[in-house]
Order: structure tokens, then C-alpha cells, then sequence
């Protein structure tokens, strides 16, 4: 029974991935007092574990998985990257090339006082640094020694073995610094400090979920029983109190028309809708404030509308709400949000709209519906993605990878990884500037994020932990131990480095970058768990593109230089 149970697993790749990932969340979901492994490094360990079992996983699963969760996190942090580029992204620049010019000092050391070969040594750095491309280039670089077809077989093969034995603690050891020691190196709390930057680029107004609501909203809707004549029209009472509007009026048992042209009258019972400040105001004129009155029920929506109209583009909102046309078909709709790049613009009279804008708006159906006709196109919100739009995302960011190009004879490449980013990182942004396509619910995208990362950390468990595992017990645990000093030492100095030299504040933000400058995508999907909002994305997404550059230029220096 046991045997037909090993070999069905054997033979059953897919059921040990989700298994791991199963198996991975809950051990990662257990805490030792305040240090908690995290379910991409519980996934990690426990592929490992099966492993044992010797099964084998097709490449190309680990290359989908990786590509969509990279892809995600380009696409979702695309306009904020865009915006961010400039003087203030030298410190990730700096961060980038310090990883790696210590990442390469260390390897060397280490080479020269446990003798190791070429090979070992560029396995070393590929794996310690978890930087894959490291192989290649330094696979490359070995064949220009002249070196014998045997001492190059040889060296080739310790590449191998090197990235075999060490890579599964670069991956588990990043997470382990990002997410643990460097908090408690900077004495900060990585999500106190996400959900502060978060509050910095909104403005300082609340980022609320789906499920919540503020407890006194800024727009709402009062009935009244008119207690005194007041003999104006709906028109001359809405031009005298600005911020409201009169929506519905029973008079006696009978709902009538409104119309701009309608006189109150006495004991007549009408339903007020505008901003609360307004409202309140109103009071005095109106009369007396009821609970309810039967035919007296009315439907609201708010409505996301992408700003089209090129004649308000770069007028201020004083200068649009005081015009004659505005005031004329406003009537009933209320401006509750401007969004820019995903990021929220303050509701000031000097704010200036721009082409792409989304505009939240708040009224009946038939208001909204005219307001949406003069100012651009609605933004339906649907539960559906858009995978024409994102498959050739996909397709282009994996086009982008296969480029190569060669500076004398080192090959430089992004890769499936960092063609994926930079895709997603471009159509996220054109997605920013026009809303009504490229649709993708955020719990898709997560799932895209959740699922491609620890989906893609276990395919390694599976694929190499029995390679690293059986190579220790040959080597012994010196390669081992030695590749734990290359993942953590220039980790842990490039805090120090980061926190007094290039004076980062934020942990969240230089978790992000910390990871993305070890190329060391596991810990970068602990750091999104840990902050709870995509504000480490930034720094992540600069430092990673860097590092896919500098940490593949160690693979020749290893070689020219052990």
C-alpha cells in the first residue's frame, strides 16, 4: 500500500505541488514567539521534504508560475513605478550595485579560504545569491579558458552541485532577513510603516475595503416635512443652498414630478440628497426632519467614470464647477473622488483635471448617465479579467526576455522574470491611463501573485532539494555553511549600509528593496504578506531590473577572478 502510495506520488507532480502548498501555509502560518516563517518559506521547506520521493517536475511549470506572479506585481505597481522614477531612485541604484560588489568580495573570500574550484565557486554565488543567470554566464565564461574537455566537464558539473547545495538557503535565508532581522535591525514594523506610506499617497484620506464604510458619510439623503411656506422653486432653493439637491416630493398621498420650475408648499415631503455640511444648513428652511414616508424610497450609485472631455482637461475644479453649463447638468450628481495613476488627487478647488482621470460620482441612474455623456466613459467594474489584454502582456514580457544582448563576450539578458516585470510594469501603467480596459479584479490579481510565487519556490523544492540534499552527504556540510554566510552576510550589511548611508526610514519600503537587490523574489512575496499593501512594490521593482544586471555580471568575475 505504501509503495503504490510513494510511486503514485512519484509519478504525480501536481499533487505534491499543492500539497506543499497546503502543508507549507500551515507550518508557515505557526509562530515561535514573534519570528513566523511565512507560507512561501513553509512551501519551500516542505517541497524540499518531498523531494526525497525523487519526482520530477517539468521546467516549464516553474517558468509559467514565475511569469505570472512577477507579471502581477509589475502590473499592479506600473503607474506608481513610472511616477517614482527619478533623483530620489540613486539610493536604490546604490543599494543594487552595493549587494553585489559585496555579494562578490564574499564569494571570493570564501573560495580563498575553503579552496574551492572555479566551478563551486560560481555555483556559490548563483545559488547563494539565488541569481540563476549566474550559471550561464559563468558556464560561458569557463569555455573562453582553454581549459581541457575534462576540466571543463568538471567545472561545469561543480556549478551545478554548488547551486544545488546553496540555493535553497539563499531562498529561505533572504526571506529570513527581509521579513525578520531587518525590522529588528531598524527597530520599525514593516506594516506600520506600509500602511504610513500608504496614508502619505493618499493624501491622507482612508483606504477602506470593500466590506467597509465610514461610520458619518460625506454624501447623504434627509427626509423633511415642509413646516413653513417658503414659496421658492426646487431651482432657486438648490442655487441658494449650494451642495444639495431636491430628488423627490410627495405632496399629500401623491409623488409629483420634479422639476427645476416646481414650488415647495407647505406639509409637502421631500427628499434632500448633497454633502452633509449642506444639509445641515438647510435645517432651518425646511422644517421639521422625519424617519420615513411610504413612495418616499430612491436609488443612489456611484459610478467610476474615465475623464475623456478635452474641454475641461487642465481647468481647475473651481473654475468647472462655476460655469453656467456645468451648474445646468449637474443637477443630482456629486463629485465624490479623483483618482491619478491610482494614486488619490485631494478634492481642492486648484486641482487641475487631466486626460485619463478617474472621476468617482455620485447620483441617481439618470443623473449619471448625463453627467457620463459630457465628460467621458463609465468604467464598468466586473468580476471578469481581461486576459486578451493580459495574455499579451504575457506575451510581450516573455518576447522581451528572449532578447539577449552581448557586451564583449558577457551576455546580458533580463530573462522570462524581468521581461515579465518590465511588461507588466508597462501595461500597468497604459492600464492606469485608460480604464476601460485591461480589466483585472483585485482578487484575481492576487491570486496571480499568491499562487505564481509559492507555486513557483515549491517547483524548486521539488526539483533541486534531493540534488542539494544528496550533495551535502557527499561533500559533507562545509559548501553548505559557506553558502550561508554568502546569503546572509552581504544581506545584513547592506542594512546597515541602506539605514546610515542612504538613509532609508521606511521598512516596508527598504524590505522592498532589499529583496528586489538579492534578486530574491520568495522574500519579496513574504515582504507583500507582512506590509499588506503593495507599498514595497517601488523599490522592489527598481532594485530587481538592477540586480538581474549586476548579480549576472558576477558569473565571468567569479571566473577571471578565483
Amino acid at each position: 500500500m505504501s509503495n503504490w502510495i510513494t510511486e503514485g506520488l512519484k509519478n504525480s507532480p501536481e499533487i505534491l505541488l499543492f500539497l506543499s502548498l497546503s502543508l507549507g501555509y500551515l507550518i508557515g502560518s505557526i509562530r515561535f514567539g514573534k519570528f513566523q516563517l511565512g507560507g512561501v518559506a513553509g512551501s519551500l521547506l516542505v517541497a524540499v521534504c518531498f523531494s526525497l520521493l525523487g519526482v520530477t517536475v517539468d521546467a516549464g511549470v516553474k517558468a509559467v508560475l514565475f511569469a505570472l506572479f512577477i507579471y502581477a506585481v509589475g502590473f499592479e505597481s506600473g503607474p506608481q513605478f513610472f511616477r517614482s522614477l527619478g533623483i530620489k531612485t540613486l539610493r536604490e541604484i546604490f543599494l543594487a550595485l552595493f549587494i553585489a560588489i559585496v555579494g562578490l568580495i564574499t564569494v571570493l573570500i570564501m573560495a580563498k579560504l575553503f579552496h574551492l574550484d572555479k566551478g563551486l565557486a560560481a555555483g556559490l554565488a548563483a545559488g547563494g545569491l539565488t541569481q540563476s543567470a549566474i550559471m550561464g554566464t559563468a558556464s560561458d565564461a569557463l569555455t573562453h579558458l582553454g581549459l581541457s574537455t575534462q576540466e571543463l566537464s568538471k567545472y561545469q558539473s561543480n556549478i551545478t552541485i554548488g547551486y544545488a547545495v546553496t540555493y535553497i538557503f539563499g531562498s529561505l535565508g533572504a526571506i529570513i532577513v527581509c521579513v525578520n532581522i531587518l525590522p529588528k535591525l531598524m527597530k520599525r514594523d514593516i506594516r506600520d510603516d506600509a500602511m504610513q506610506a500608504q496614508a502619505e499617497q493618499l493624501n491622507g484620506s482612508l483606504l477602506l475595503n470593500s466590506n467597509q464604510n465610514f461610520a458619518i458619510s460625506e454624501i447623504s439623503g434627509r427626509l423633511f416635512r415642509l413646516s413653513h411656506k417658503t414659496n421658492q422653486t426646487v431651482a432657486q432653493i438648490e442655487r441658494n443652498i449650494n451642495g444639495i439637491s431636491i430628488e423627490r416630493i410627495k405632496r399629500g398621498n401623491k409623488i409629483i414630478e420634479v422639476t427645476p420650475e416646481t414650488k415647495l408648499k407647505l406639509r409637502d415631503i421631500i427628499l434632500v440628497v448633497g454633502h452633509r455640511d449642506s444639509i445641515i444648513k438647510a435645517n432651518s428652511l425646511f422644517g421639521t426632519e422625519i424617519t420615513s414616508a411610504s413612495g418616499m424610497d430612491f436609488i443612489m450609485n456611484t459610478q467610476d467614470v474615465e475623464m475623456r472631455n478635452e474641454r475641461y482637461v487642465g481647468q481647475t475644479l473651481a473654475q468647472i464647477l462655476k460655469s453656467e453649463e456645468v451648474k445646468q447638468f449637474k443637477h443630482g450628481v456629486y463629485l465624490i473622488a479623483i483618482h491619478r495613476d491610482g494614486e488619490s488627487v485631494p478634492l481642492r478647488d486648484n486641482v487641475k483635471l487631466q486626460l485619463g482621470d478617474v472621476i468617482t460620482i455620485y447620483g441617481a441612474d439618470s443623473d449619471l448617465r448625463r453627467v457620463i455623456d459630457r465628460i467621458g466613459a463609465p468604467i464598468t467594474k466586473s468580476q471578469k479579467t481581461d486576459w486578451v489584454f493580459h495574455g499579451l502582456g504575457l506575451v510581450v514580457g516573455l518576447i522581451i526576455g528572449l532578447i539577449v544582448i552581448r557586451i564583449g563576450d558577457i551576455p546580458l539578458t533580463l530573462g522570462a522574470g524581468g521581461g515579465a516585470l518590465l511588461s507588466g510594469l508597462l501595461f500597468g501603467w497604459y492600464r492606469s491611463r485608460h480604464q476601460t480596459t485591461g480589466n483585472i479584479p483585485s482578487s484575481a490579481l492576487q491570486l496571480l501573485k499568491d499562487f505564481g510565487l509559492a507555486g513557483f519556490v515549491v517547483v524548486i523544492g521539488l526539483s533541486s532539494g534531493l540534488e542539494a540534499i544528496n550533495t551535502i552527504k557527499q561533500q559533507g556540510l562545509s559548501l553548505f555553511l559557506i553558502g550561508i554566510v554568502v546569503t546572509l552576510l552581504p544581506m545584513i550589511l547592506a542594512i546597515f549600509f541602506g539605514k546610515y548611508i542612504l538613509g532609508y526610514k521606511n521598512a516596508a519600503v527598504f524590505a522592498g528593496a532589499l529583496a528586489g537587490a538579492r534578486s530574491a523574489n520568495p522574500a519579496f512575496g513574504e515582504v507583500l504578506n507582512k506590509a499588506g499593501n503593495a507599498t514595497p512594490t517601488n523599490s522592489f521593482v527598481i532594485t530587481y531590473a538592477l540586480a538581474n544586471v549586476f548579480l549576472t555580471l558576477l558569473g565571468p568575475l567569479v571566473i577571471a577572478f578565483v
